[in-house]
């Protein structure tokens, strides 16, 4: 039964879940649920749930499974993983599929059984999982089977991860919350202590996404958003510049260069050469944000630069990990 079983790879993120096998993306969904409140029975999920998000009635409640990269909401996260597993494989699975599921830097053992457990009572034979900074640098083809320095930032919705890899090893990481959900709270401060004006989270990252900057620019862009007045509670008009959302920024900014100065201060003299003459690597989507690359470059002192598919990497490299399962699973038992 083994040799007809599919192999699939799986990122299971904050913001989206995705599924390869082989080269080829094959699910990529939002990874929020919308459920009955009284009944608990899932209405709808992905796009369409994500498009619910603060637009419907008390009785429906639209939820992100996973919160900082982690299941919150175990049931609710196993049957998102059927679902979207059962798109791939059709409803009558024969043969189970086995799956390499991506999981953040240092999670405990128990958050990483129940992502296990998650995707076994999701229809997978067998389960095993990988830390997302190594599945990322297999998915932008990083030599890290050698006996070289290489250093991956991974910055997603719910952590930002980095990481120094050697030998198909993590010599160095850390993990921290402070991610994209962390910069959209800091424009939504931002807003709300500046004009008074109350915005959602899609507000938020709207502004993040379409007039952003992690550094000053010359030419600003503007856009127009409507809330709720703090006072009267009542619509209100504003319209903010890029520079405003850099200032907005800083702090959340900081606090992430903090967490990459500490890896590099743990990782040996001669693996740290390595880094500076290859440079960072920056996936995840809150890398795409403008001026983050330059931003990082100078924070650090070694260049950093966005990989050609910071969207898909880490999925292409759970799909691209069960040909060197063994050594992974050696470097990183997935049973402790």
């Amino acid at each position: 039964m083994a040799g007809f079983s599919r192999q699939l790879g799986i990122d299971l993120g904050t913001f989206h879940t995705q599924i390869a096998e082989n080269d080829q993306i094959l699910v990529q969904e939002p990874t929020v649920v919308a459920i009955t409140v009284n009944e608990m029975k899932m209405v709808e999920l992905g796009t369409t749930a994500l498009g619910m998000m603060g637009r419907v009635p008390e009785s429906i409640e639209v939820i992100r499974p996973l919160r900082n990269g982690v299941i919150a909401e175990y049931e609710l996260t196993e049957i998102l993983l059927r679902t979207l597993i059962r798109r791939v494989t059709g409803p009558t699975l024969f043969f189970k599929p086995q799956l390499l599921i991506s999981v953040p830097y240092g999670v405990t053992s128990v958050e990483r059984r129940a992502v296990q457990e998650a995707g076994l009572g999701a229809g997978g034979r067998e389960v095993n999982w990988i830390p997302q900074p190594l599945a990322a640098a297999l998915g932008i083809d990083l030599p890290i089977n050698s006996p070289t320095g290489n250093m991956i930032i991974s910055l997603g919705g719910g952590t930002t991860q980095a990481a120094v890899i050697s030998m198909t090893g993590i010599v160095s990481a850390e993990t921290t919350s402070v991610a994209g959900l962390r910069l959209d709270d800091a424009i939504a401060s931002y807003v709300r202590k500046k004009y008074g004006l109350v915005i959602g989270q899609p507000t938020a990252e709207q502004l993040k996404i379409k007039i952003g900057s992690a550094l000053p620019v010359d030419e600003e862009k503007t856009m127009d958003i409507q809330g709720q007045d703090q006072v009267s509670g009542l619509p209100k008009p504003a319209t903010l510049s890029t520079n405003e959302i850099v200032d907005a920024l800083q702090s959340p900014l900081e606090e992430i260069v903090t967490t990459i100065r500490r890896v590099l201060e743990k990782t040996p003299p001669e693996l740290i050469s390595d880094v500076i003459d290859r440079g960072v690597a920056l996936c995840g989507g809150t890398s795409l944000m403008k001026g983050l690359d330059k931003y990082l470059t100078v924070a650090l002192g070694i260049p950093a630069y966005v990989v050609d598919n910071p969207l898909t990497c880490t999925v292409e490299g759970t799909a691209k990990g069960f040909e060197s399962l063994d050594l992974i699973l050696r470097n990183h038992p997935n049973y402790s």
